[in-house]
């Protein structure tokens, strides 16, 4: 959110927009306008509840075709108010109709200081460029070197960099943490700025692409519209018993999951990338039913939800697990100086992506990306135990869960993954 004199424009926001508001309350400004960067396909964004809460109007690239009222933008369209001039920058890559927006203050001078560059460039990546349905990827990674090129470096070396997404966002895959950059910075440091042709440029971009989630499409779709207001979210019922066909979303720590969960019950822990595993693995459309650890963690835990377009939530379960009284199951943990003991017995699922288990892995180890891990696990020997890693420990406590759910009951989580692995001095294999 940007103010001056007393209005203030708001920026890619998020669904639960009563942030903006009340922030906008406690500096005395009113939202006046409310831009898209381009049609976001890992979020819901709060366009239209905000605009129906705030008056603002809604700016967007004028080729992303949105059905909801708003200004379409081209390039050098501009938006002023107070002393802030806000130019608009067609950088078309990551989807057909991204914007950027170049921030001047007057104050300051006549040329922009600034700017927000939507999912164009980040902090150490640019945006992937597979977002269009009738355009190639190298199509589009073709439009983002000119986007890049043409648009935005000429902007200057000390012209401060925003980006919408932070490390961690699956629209890029080499972020760095930092919240804010400049051009300058990103031309020395932004593997994708340096010196090569267009042509190095687009294969560098397409090769080895991610797979996009499938929700993906949804959320754009559903962005094109306008997502519903959250205030017709209804009170989530309290359940005792679990509907047919409903899947229990277990979002406690793994810890206590581990201890005892409802069978079948799917554990993404509310932390992390808690909402972008939830809608990659369970889909939008399917009916929920959430265990939480209390009424706090619940109503973050559904928020989050809705966030992604996840609105099936039908209910929670009463008391949490404290007051379940049907059957309960458990998962074991295992250390990886024991996992190195038994190796020759345990079948080893490795569920971190194709690159890092290129890197380095585990001798013998299965590789079953968690993404793909549903469809992999037929694979599986059923009178083996199998244990579970991978970096870390927190995809693995979600691949667990998915296992057992597959129907495997000798299942453990490997203590600290990959990286407890690495720490002991343990060997490791690489693809060659």
């Amino acid at each position: 959110m940007l103010g001056s004199e007393g209005v203030a424009v708001v920026v890619d926001p998020q669904r639960d927009v009563s942030l903006y508001i009340d922030e906008a309350a406690r500096q005395g400004v009113k939202i006046g306008h409310i831009i898209e960067t381009h049609l976001h396909a890992d979020f819901v964004s709060g366009h239209r509840e905000l605009a129906e809460r705030t008056g603002g109007t809604i700016y967007l690239g004028a080729r992303a075709g949105a059905t909801f009222p708003h200004v379409d933008v081209r390039d050098g369209d501009e938006i002023r108010f107070g002393r802030a001039v806000l130019r608009f920058l067609e950088t078309p890559g990551h989807t057909i109709e991204s914007v950027s927006v170049a921030v001047t203050d007057l104050d300051r001078g006549e040329t922009p200081y600034a700017v927000l560059t939507g999912d164009t460039l980040f902090i150490g990546d640019v945006g992937r460029p597979d977002l269009a349905p009738d355009l190639t990827p190298q199509q589009l990674a073709g439009m983002l070197f000119d986007s890049l090129h043409q648009k935005l470096l000429p902007l200057g070396d000390d012209v401060e960099v925003y980006p919408a997404h932070g490390a961690g966002s699956l629209c890029g895959r080499q972020m760095r943490p930092e919240r804010q950059s400049t051009i300058g910075k990103e031309r020395t440091l932004n593997y994708a700025l340096r010196p090569q042709s267009k042509e190095e440029f687009v294969r560098l971009l397409t090769a080895e692409l991610p797979e996009r989630p499938g929700y993906f499409a949804q959320d754009a779709e559903l962005n094109r519209s306008g997502a519903p207001s959250l205030s017709e979210m209804r009170p989530l019922p309290e359940l005792t018993a679990i509907p047919d066909g409903a899947i229990v979303l277990d979002t406690r720590p793994s810890q206590q999951f581990f201890a005892g969960h409802i069978p079948g019950a799917v554990h993404i822990a509310l932390g992390g990338q808690y909402a972008s595993f939830a809608a990659t693995i369970l889909g939008l459309d399917k009916e929920i039913v959430l265990v939480a650890e209390d009424e706090e963690h619940l109503e973050e835990s559904r928020m989050r939800l809705a966030r992604v377009g996840i609105e099936r939530v039908i209910g929670s379960l009463k008391g949490g697990m404290q007051q379940w009284t049907g059957p309960a199951a458990e998962i074991h943990q295992i250390s990886v100086e024991d996992l190195r003991r038994e190796i020759a017995d345990v079948q080893i699922v490795d569920v971190r992506r194709e690159g890092e288990y290129a890197a380095g892995h585990i001798e013998g180890a299965m590789l079953m990306p968690l993404h793909k891990l549903e469809s992999m696990t037929v694979t599986l020997d059923h009178d083996r135990p199998i244990a579970v890693h991978c970096k870390g420990g927190y995809r693995s406590a979600i691949a667990c869960s998915l296992i057992q759910r597959a129907g495997f009951d000798n299942v453990a989580n490997v203590m600290g993954g990959f990286d407890a692995w690495l720490a002991c001095g343990f060997p490791e294999a690489a693809v060659r």
